[in-house]
């Protein structure tokens, strides 16, 4: 079968292999000239995956048979809807595309089933009179925006108008929301929805680069919660499956895990971003790249997970501006053990302009160890053995950010 993938980043290359491993041809969609998983797929198109009617005409013209895409957030929503316009098998209506993409719906629904998050206003103008009553601080957000773009903290109402401003200018739709920020540990917890019912994979904190007003994430480490708390987990996610619809499908969920204990930030009908699919894999055993290859096949996934490490953690690295050219030192820490793996994001003549969302990073690379102190020691030699190398040959990495 001709499959079309929309997204070219590093995790769409695991779809990518997966899908052909199982013998289909691909067809990529991205907006890059060379994103990294172009050389992978059988065919690249340059064009945007958020134009809906552009990647239905790609669609008919290659005479697909499966519009796809993984761990990306507003693709998944054009998957949904060129599936549902051309009668293609997607594993999410166009509806629930909205509903799990789209923070002004997303909310309505959160609130509306009793589903603890944060207190909130639909903005679509520069009028915060609505938010007189709002306690700050408060968190703005573009509706229907993934990597925190235009998402910022405000720390008092002087900042407000700019804020929202320029959550209103990231957003398609021209609308953002606002929150009251809650104080707490951000964990990201992942799940397999399967016939309803809430499969518990993993959950990680989420650290974030400190002295920031953006929500860059730094790291992600495990284990973060107990058994009665990963309980609690799987009760939320049981009642967003339910309140949503979500029958069979991946399932993402941010949360903030505070003194009024769990609240949701926002969720995906998804694998998370940033190499999660192979975290969970180290975590758990599950191979979930597989198993979401699976079902939007139309075969049966088959989701067994049992723990696998004591400790792990996701680090993600930052540059200061310049243009990519090659990543040094990862090949010998991997070889050696030290890193179980590494990922890289950019590909040669990528700029690099700030340190600002998902999207700015250039790597990333996971260690696991039996103890928290081994876990740091590790980090703590990774960062000091290797670089990025820019255009003009210069280490152009942020070292020493945790």
């Amino acid at each position: 079968m001709k499959i079309l993938v929309l997204a070219g980043g590093a995790d769409q290359i695991a779809l990518i292999c997966e899908l052909k491993r199982r013998g289909h041809t691909v067809v990529l969609i991205d907006y890059f000239e060379n994103p990294p998983a172009r050389d992978y797929a059988d065919k690249h198109i340059v064009a945007s995956t958020l134009d809906v009617e552009r990647v239905k005409a790609i669609a008919v013209a290659e005479r697909v048979g499966l519009v796809c895409t993984a761990c990306t957030d507003q693709a998944l929503l054009t998957v949904a809807n060129v599936s549902e316009q051309l009668g293609l098998p997607c594993y999410l209506s166009h509806r629930l595309g909205l509903n799990v993409t789209n923070k002004s719906y997303m909310k309505k629904i959160l609130a509306d089933n009793g589903i603890p998050t944060a207190r909130y206003a639909i903005i679509d103008k520069q009028d915060v009179g609505i938010l007189e009553n709002f306690t700050f601080p408060l968190v703005v957000k573009p509706v229907d925006c993934n990597s925190s773009k235009g998402v910022s903290l405000v720390d008092e109402e002087e900042q407000l108008a700019l804020c929202i401003e320029n959550a209103i200018k990231a957003s398609r739709t021209c609308t953002a929301v606002v929150e009251e920020y809650k104080k707490g540990d951000e964990i990201s917890a992942d799940f397999y929805i399967k016939d309803g019912k809430a499969i518990f994979l993993s959950a990680t904190k989420s650290v974030k680069i400190p002295k920031r007003s953006s929500f860059t994430i730094l790291a992600s480490i495990y284990p973060v919660v107990d058994l009665a708390k990963q309980r609690e987990l799987e009760r939320i996610a049981d009642c967003i499956s339910a309140a949503f619809g979500i029958v069979n499908a991946p399932l993402l969920v941010q949360l903030i895990d505070g003194e009024e204990g769990m609240s949701v930030i926002e969720f995906s009908a998804r694998m998370g971003g940033g190499s999660k699919y192979s975290l969970i894999h180290r975590l758990t055993g599950v191979d979930i790249m597989a198993e979401y290859v699976s079902l939007i096949l139309g075969e049966t996934p088959s989701v067994n997970p049992s723990k696998q490490v004591e400790y792990a953690k996701m680090v993600y690295i930052y540059c200061t501006p310049g243009v990519f050219d090659h990543l040094e030192g990862f090949d010998m820490l991997k070889d050696t053990g030290v890193i179980d793996d590494y990922f890289q994001y950019k590909t040669a003549g990528m700029k690099i302009e700030h340190v600002k969302t998902s999207g700015d990073r250039p790597a990333g690379y996971l260690i696991t160890a039996n103890t928290a102190k081994e876990l740091d020691d590790k980090q703590f030699f990774v960062d000091s053995h290797v670089k990025v190398i820019s255009s003009i040959g210069e280490d152009m990495m942020i070292h020493g950010l945790f």
